[in-house]
C-alpha cells in the first residue's frame, strides 16, 4: 500500500484506512447472498434482491469483488469473483440478454479483470466473444455503436447514449489482445461522434443522440433518464467526464482530456453545498434529491483526469481536491446502514422518470465508490485501461 497522495487534501492514511474498512464491511455482509447470484440494479427498501446473470449491471458486483481482492490479496474476494466467471461465459455463449451495448460494463469488470489479475483463460475467451458482439453493433455509416434494441428497428437505429463511453474500453482491450484494428477503429469513431454530438457547446451533455444510418447526418439529441431533453442528467455527465478521460488514455489525443476537464468544470459548478450532485444538474439546491452513484463515477473521472494531467497543470490540484472531498462526504453521509441493507452506497437514483431505484442503493455506485477508494489508496491500473 502507498500513502494517499498529498494533493488529495485532508485524507491521511488513517482516515483512508477507515473508509476502506467501512466499505469492505458492507461488501462482506453481502457476499453470502451473492455467491452464485447477483444484486439487482437497484435496491428495494435498501435491500438488493438476488437475481441471475441477466441484467446489464451484473459485472459491477464481480468487478467490486476484484477490487476488494486487490485491497486484501489472499482474502476470499478473489475466489468469490473467479467463481462467477463461468456464469459470464455461459451467458455470452447462450446469448442471454446481450442485445445491447452494455457488454463493456458486463465483461470488462468481470472477465478482462479476471484475465489480467488471475490469468483466467475462460474469462479471456468470454470477453473476446462479448467484444465481437459489441463490434457488431457498430454502424459504419452513422459511425456509432447502437445503444440497444434490434439493429434493424427504425426506432432504435443510430441511437447512441453517453453511457457507452465506458463500454468502449472492451473494444480497445480486444484490439490489443487480438491485433484486429476493427475494434480500435470502431471505438475511435464512436468516441469522436460522442464528443461531437453528445456534448453541447456549453459542455453539458445529452443523454442520447440519433444519427441517420442512411446518410450519417446528425438528427437530434434527447434524454432517456434526465429531467428534460435540454437538461443535463448527472450520471450522463459523469459518464462523459470519466469516459473522455479514458479516451485520452487509449488514444493519446489531448482533445479528449481537455473535453473531460470541461465537462468536469460544468458539473463542479452545479453541485449542492455538500458536493454530491442531484440526479439532474438542472437542480443544485440542497433540498433536491442526490444521486450518490453519479458522484462516485464523477470522482473516478476526476481522479483519472488528475492522473493524466501534468503535475504543473494549474487545474490538477483542484480536480484532485474535488474528488477527495466527494469521497469523504460519501463515506461520512451516504454509506448504506450496516444493518438493514446489503448495499454499500445509499441515496442513489436509477431511473427517476420511471420512479425506479429512487433514493436507493445502485450497484454501479457501489462499484465506483470502491474504485475511487482503490485509486486513492494505491498505484492502480484501471480495469478500463
Amino acid at each position: 500500500m502507498t500513502s494517499a497522495p498529498r494533493h488529495f487534501g485532508e485524507i491521511g492514511d488513517t482516515h483512508l484506512a477507515g473508509m476502506v474498512d467501512r466499505a469492505l464491511a458492507r461488501v462482506d455482509r453481502s457476499m453470502a447472498m451473492f455467491a452464485d447470484a447477483f444484486p439487482a440494479p437497484s435496491s428495494e427498501d435498501k435491500i438488493y434482491p438476488a437475481i441471475p446473470n441477466v441484467e446489464w449491471t451484473n459485472g459491477f458486483w464481480t468487478g467490486l469483488l476484484w477490487l476488494a481482492s486487490e485491497i486484501r490479496p489472499g482474502a476470499h474476494y478473489g475466489e468469490a469473483a473467479a467463481a462467477q466467471i463461468p456464469s459470464f461465459a455461459d451467458r455470452i455463449e447462450r446469448r442471454v440478454a446481450v442485445d445491447h451495448h452494455d457488454l463493456g460494463f458486463l465483461y470488462t469488470l468481470s472477465c478482462t479483470a479476471a484475465w489480467r489479475l488471475a490469468g483466467n483463460r475462460q474469462a479471456r475467451a468470454a470477453a473476446l466473444q462479448a467484444a465481437a458482439l459489441l463490434l457488431a453493433r457498430y454502424d459504419p455509416v452513422a459511425r456509432v455503436i447502437q445503444a440497444w434494441g434490434d439493429m434493424n428497428d427504425p426506432d432504435q437505429r443510430g441511437r447512441m447514449i453517453i453511457d457507452c463511453n465506458l463500454n468502449l474500453p472492451l473494444l480497445w482491450w480486444a484490439a490489443a489482445e487480438t491485433g484486429d484494428r476493427r475494434y480500435r477503429d470502431a471505438a475511435h469513431a464512436h468516441v469522436a461522434q460522442a464528443a461531437k454530438l453528445l456534448v453541447r457547446p456549453d459542455r453539458s451533455t445529452f443523454h442520447t443522440y440519433y444519427v441517420d444510418t442512411l446518410t450519417g447526418r446528425p438528427r437530434y439529441g434527447s434524454t432517456h433518464q434526465g429531467y428534460s431533453n435540454d437538461s443535463c442528467w448527472a450520471r450522463g455527465q459523469a459518464w462523459g467526464i470519466y469516459g473522455f478521460a479514458l479516451a485520452f488514455r487509449h488514444t493519446g489525443d489531448a482533445f479528449y482530456l481537455k473535453l473531460a476537464t470541461e465537462l468536469a468544470d460544468y458539473m463542479l459548478a452545479r453541485l449542492p453545498g455538500d458536493g454530491i450532485c442531484c440526479w439532474d444538474l438542472i437542480f443544485s439546491d440542497d433540498d433536491d434529491l442526490r444521486d450518490s452513484s453519479a458522484a462516485a463515477i464523477a470522482a473516478c473521472g476526476l481522479l483519472e483526469i488528475t492522473a493524466a494531467l501534468p503535475v504543473a497543470d494549474a487545474g490538477r490540484e483542484g480536480y484532485a481536491r474535488a474528488a477527495g472531498a466527494m469521497i469523504v462526504v460519501l463515506d461520512r453521509d451516504y454509506l448504506a446502514p450496516i444493518a438493514g441493507s446489503n448495499g454499500l452506497l445509499d441515496h442513489a437514483v436509477y431511473h427517476w422518470p420511471n420512479r425506479v431505484g429512487v433514493d436507493e442503493c445502485c450497484i454501479w455506485g457501489d462499484y465506483f465508490y470502491l474504485e475511487a477508494l482503490v485509486r486513492l489508496r494505491q498505484a492502480w491500473r484501471p480495469y478500463w485501461a
